[in-house]
């Protein structure tokens, strides 16, 4: 997530200068064939702008409904937060000796709340860790230009700004080893955490340290984490349809390529000559260009990159508010911002 209040010129270069170079060699050569008279044909500008309309329009709805999933993603993790904050408090208030035929020490219930409080620490985590897998249609999965691109941008502007190697080893800190080991390897690891804490509710309602009232408000709070898993998956594994974040590139560039043919020689009868002529066809072919470009990087809100949620944050917000529930004091710093970039 990007914290800063602006985009510096640096950054904006950055992401969009290559693309800055391309449109002046195309525009540059259109307009060197029409100084050499080498073609005089032009396209009126009517069809043009009503072409350069459409695809604005196109574009716009691409990027509203970008927009709302990348939004969506982060209210789904405001629920997380939320969520992890009534489970945190209902462990630390509910469970005790007051149902229990056999009192446990306190030194017995701190370690079954820091052991329920843990495992949910573990399971933020492993959700964010398979989030964070690369899926066919993402960036980083691509091959050619477009793959070596979106690795850049990983790099600079995403994961690579932290050392992310932090499920395995929060999962090693946040789960006994013989737990660790037998879940670890399973096809959804965050699934099987959730439902190792209904089965150690139930052995703690067993034991009677929860009775049954509090034992069915628990589980309906690992049913909410179920939830908010499955809507935060259906966003990772169910793309923007494809005929809408794929169609939208192609109008943007019949317009591109067609706009010089029109504008260029507009602008030449109109004596503003080459050296204005060019740079107008350039901006112009420019803004298409990031606004399709902003739209197709900002639908995908788990791809590791400066548009994520910033998931990492997130985590350590909640580790910090449920360690403290424990009366823990040797606690992690907050996620901070690199390079104005949150991740």
């Amino acid at each position: 997530m990007i914290v800063s209040k602006g985009i510096d010129f640096k950054s904006l270069f950055q992401f969009t200068g290559i693309h800055l170079l391309w449109l002046f060699a195309f525009a540059g050569s259109v307009a060197l064939l029409y100084q050499q008279n080498i073609i005089s044909f032009s396209i009126p500008w009517l069809p043009i702008s009503v072409i350069g309309t459409a695809v604005a329009f196109y574009v716009g709805f691409k990027n509203n409904q970008a927009y709302d999933r990348m939004w969506e993603a982060r209210k789904i993790w405001g629920g997380i937060v939320n969520d992890s904050r009534t489970w945190g408090m209902m462990v630390d208030g509910f469970v005790s000796n007051f149902f229990a035929d056999e009192k446990a020490s306190e030194q017995e219930l701190h370690a079954i709340k820091k052991r329920l409080i843990y495992r949910h620490i573990a399971w933020l985590y492993a959700h964010r860790s398979q989030l964070l897998v690369p899926t066919s249609w993402e960036h980083i999965s691509q091959g050619g230009h477009l793959g070596r691109t979106a690795q850049r941008y990983q790099n600079s502007f995403g994961i690579g700004l932290i050392d992310d190697d932090v499920t395995r080893r929060e999962l090693t800190n946040f789960l006994p080893q013989n737990e660790y080991e037998r879940l670890i390897n399973n096809i959804n690891t965050a699934t099987q955490i959730i439902n190792e804490q209904s089965r150690d509710l139930t052995k703690i309602r067993e034991q009677g340290y929860i009775e049954d009232f509090r034992h069915m408000e628990m589980e309906g709070i690992l049913r909410s984490f179920y939830e908010l898993q499955g809507k935060n998956e259906r966003i990772k594994k169910f793309p923007l349809p494809r005929q809408y974040a794929n169609m939208s590139r192609y109008f943007v560039g019949i317009f591109i390529a067609l706009l010089p043919f029109s504008m260029i020689p507009e602008l030449m009868k109109a004596n503003y000559g080459l050296w204005l002529a060019i740079p107008i066809t350039v901006l112009i072919g420019w803004v298409y260009v990031v606004m399709e470009i902003v739209g197709d990087y900002s639908e995908n809100p788990f791809q590791g990159m400066a548009n994520d949620i910033p998931m990492l944050s997130l985590c350590r917000t909640i580790e910090i508010d449920l360690r403290e529930m424990l009366d823990e004091k040797d606690l992690p710093p907050a996620i901070q911002a690199k390079n104005n970039i949150l991740m």
